[in-house]
């Protein structure tokens, strides 16, 4: 990119009249070149942010500042600003070459430095081969593609992205995940990413937001905030997890020892505001757990009955009954050299340390 790196700062923002419940009380500081996401399901004011940098949106209160300045009373045609729509927001009648080229001209490129510009901009996001078709003759990955381009041809100071690999199928979407990554990489430009996909945020992000109801629940690095979620919703948002209701038996000097509804007791460590007889859901998640034969196990452990394995090819998914509400779901690797359990087998889902966390047991809504 020619131009600078930026940073963004909301403070306080609050919104109304977009999606409810709308956005209280968001401070964050987006750094110069970041790649920032807001994660959430739906209705939690994930887009309700990008209209307000954008300026589609005026704040209830509070204020967004892009490189220490107010962009309150900036036009939105004037913030430099990139924005990848949901849906792309295309327009059927234009090719490819002029949706890229819009922006350009209306900085007023022309000749061959516009043409220059087209090829680098049009070779870079793949779609070279297809600058005369529209966008009802284009996949859906060439028209994520060519949004992404027309957003980046006039190199804005920031970059704002609404769920652009949503209903990719899988396949697709990793492909241009990892793209998305080295644009960034190469181009640096600060930008606000926001997405209900865990592993969307989780792979791009250089920090991220989980939001709830508006609100932010948790603020971090994807590997901390993934490791140590400090509610359920954060836990839910960044991807799949068993929740086992506990109760805390005993407190200790570095942590507490937690009892589960079938009366295992397992040792949790850095726990600060739980007292004996506090109630909590224990967060385990498939991927990050193991298991052996119930006669082998040792240290704290979950001992069960194998109640489903499903084959997937990279990785066996097992349910283990342990005489809770709920069984514990397990993803191992299908290496070659690894165990099989089968249907019916007496099993130990190994825990550590590394593999459990303690949340407050808020009830759900």
């Amino acid at each position: 990119m020619s131009r600078p790196l930026v940073d963004i700062r909301l403070e306080d923002l609050a919104t109304r009249g977009g999606v409810p419940p709308g956005l209280t009380g968001i401070t964050v500081h987006v750094r110069y070149g970041e790649f920032f996401t807001f994660l959430g399901p739906p209705h939690s004011g994930k887009t309700d942010v990008l209209r307000a940098v954008a300026g589609f949106m005026t704040p209830t209160a509070g204020r967004v500042l892009v490189d220490g300045q107010d962009v309150g009373p900036v036009a939105p045609g004037a913030r430099s600003i990139g924005y990848v729509f949901q849906e792309g927001a295309l327009w059927r009648h234009m090719t490819v070459r002029e949706h890229v080229a819009f922006g350009l001209e209306q900085q007023g490129m022309t000749g061959i430095d516009l043409r220059r510009r087209l090829d680098v901009v049009l070779g870079r996001l793949g779609l070279a081969d297809v600058p005369d078709r529209r966008p009802p003759d284009l996949t859906l990955e060439q028209r994520r593609r060519l949004a992404l381009a027309r957003a980046l041809a006039p190199e804005p100071r920031v970059l704002l992205l609404d769920e652009p690999l949503a209903h990719l199928d899988p396949l697709t979407r990793k492909t241009l995940r990892l793209e998305l990554a080295k644009l960034h990489r190469d181009l640096a430009v600060t930008t606000i990413h926001v997405t209900r996909d865990a592993a969307d945020a989780l792979a791009l992000s250089d920090r991220l937001a989980v939001l709830d109801a508006g609100h932010i629940a948790q603020l971090g690095e994807p590997a901390d905030v993934y490791q140590h979620p400090r509610t359920r919703v954060v836990a839910e948002a960044l991807g799949p997890a068993n929740f086992l209701p506990v109760r805390v038996v005993e407190v200790r000097d570095l942590g507490v020892v937690v009892e589960t509804e079938a009366g295992h007791r397992v040792p949790v460590a850095g726990i600060g505001e739980y007292r004996e007889g506090s109630r909590g859901l224990l967060v385990l998640r498939p991927e990050l757990l193991s298991m052996s034969d119930a006669a082998m196990g040792r240290g704290p452990g979950l001992p069960g009955t194998v109640s489903l394995r499903v084959f997937e090819g990279a990785r066996q998914l097992y349910e283990v009954d342990i005489g809770a509400a709920m069984p514990v779901r397990v993803e191992l690797p299908s290496q070659h050299e690894s165990r099989v359990f089968r249907l019916g087998e007496r099993v130990r889902v190994e825990l550590s340390t590394e593999t459990v966390v303690l949340v407050p047991e808020v009830p759900r809504p």
